[in-house]
């Protein structure tokens, strides 16, 4: 974190923070169904209150437009309230009279959670008079919350003009965690690449290729590239108009002398649903009716073997349908594999993405992992190579 302010780096007893935190968790008849955001940013929220400063919230919550009592963060300050097991005083507004009354309540140690900052257009907008009347409330701004900082927005960025700006204990984290990944890492470096389509990953492919060693392909992104290599993959979901894209990916590492790994065998069924009838086949043996849904325990060898001799993973996307039965075999052990590396002191595992998120939870392995980022699109811009905003700001210059 050399090249980053962080909070060991100001003193804020008496100070009015503003910390703008990621709150945008999901909600189930006005209940938190998942508090991970919560739970990752309560050690810099209480270590801010400790030391005396008035911690002011700010966060975005869902899509409104404009102010809509459903998307109100009320609940939720109500969560980081039970999470942080200290009280969370609540304004229903984050500019303006409301928000100015109850900071100036505030004593040293408090914590107040505004209300969402895009129940104004000047949010998204990184509107300069919006900006003002947030950085009105604070004398200096903590960012904790990288899952936000591809994004231009008044309280992601435009505040880290104005005000002096550090990264939070969360954020901190993340950047730790990514520069060990991919900026400075110990080689060999493996990424696993899986999900859908290349289509969506293509910027993602093309800098991992220059940044890795190995590139283990899996998903529907698998399918691509085996039928870039004239293999038949019968009615598996597949990227037919990609071919040639495919085909230049492969040349790419070929001439580069980088590894790409991909299946060399797959469990088919004819159709798409939990417990289907299934077999395990050699990739060059899919019948025109069937579905490649998972990788075979012939691939799943093979990429343990590729891990055992890197010493960095960067893991984004499962390797097959892992939401269903039998089909996360593939992604499940792999997973595990991963993660005894890990224990072992071996391997330094990174993952991020939210199917991947849901993935090594359902495998038992995300924590043992070294760090799994609750970030999506961030996580997924960072590993493309693009300059996040909320980071950039922080920089020292």
């Amino acid at each position: 974190m050399a090249n980053f302010r962080t909070l060991d780096h100001v003193d804020v007893k008496g100070k009015r923070v503003l910390v703008r935190v990621d709150l945008n968790v999901p909600i189930d008849n006005g209940v938190v169904a998942d508090a991970t955001r919560i739970e990752r940013v309560a050690p810099a929220l209480t270590e801010l209150a400790d030391k005396g400063a008035k911690v002011i919230l700010l966060s975005h919550f869902g899509r409104p437009k404009g102010r809509d009592t459903k998307n109100s963060l009320k609940p939720v300050a109500a969560e980081v309230a039970r999470v942080i097991k200290r009280p969370v005083k609540f304004a229903d507004d984050c500019v303006g009279a409301a928000a100015e009354d109850a900071v100036a309540a505030m004593k040293q140690g408090d914590i107040l959670c505004l209300e969402n900052t895009r129940f104004h257009a000047g949010e998204e907008k990184n509107d300069k008079a919006f900006v003002a009347a947030l950085a009105r409330l604070g004398d200096i701004w903590v960012n904790d919350a990288f899952s936000a900082a591809h994004r231009a927005h008044a309280s992601t960025e435009g505040l880290g003009h104005v005000l002096p700006a550090y990264a939070g204990r969360s954020m901190q984290a993340e950047l730790d965690a990514l520069g060990k990944a991919l900026e400075h890492p110990q080689r060999p470096v493996a990424a696993i690449v899986g999900g859908a389509k290349i289509s969506t990953k293509l910027d993602l492919l093309g800098n991992l290729l220059s940044q890795v060693d190995a590139l283990i392909i899996g998903g529907a992104m698998a399918n691509t590239f085996l039928l870039a290599l004239g293999k038949s993959v019968g009615k598996s979901l597949a990227e037919h108009d990609l071919l040639k894209t495919a085909q230049n990916i492969l040349a790419k590492a070929k001439a580069a002398k980088k590894e790409i790994v991909l299946p060399i065998d797959a469990v088919v069924a004819e159709k798409f649903e939990a417990n289907a009838p299934s077999r395990t086949v050699s990739v060059d043996a899919v019948g025109p009716n069937e579905m490649i849904l998972d990788i075979g325990p012939k691939s799943i060898e093979q990429v343990v073997s590729v891990l055992a001799r890197c010493k960095t993973l960067v893991w984004n996307g499962p390797f097959g349908a892992f939401e269903m039965e039998p089909f996360d075999t593939g992604t499940v052990e792999v997973a595990e594999a991963a993660a005894e590396l890990t224990k072992a002191g071996k391997l330094v595992t990174v993952a991020g993405g939210g199917d991947t998120v849901a993935a090594l939870n359902a495998a038992g392995a995300a924590d043992r992992f070294t760090y799994v980022s609750t970030a999506g699109g961030a996580f997924l811009e960072w590993l493309e190579g693009k300059a996040l905003p909320g980071v950039e700001v922080l920089r020292l210059k």
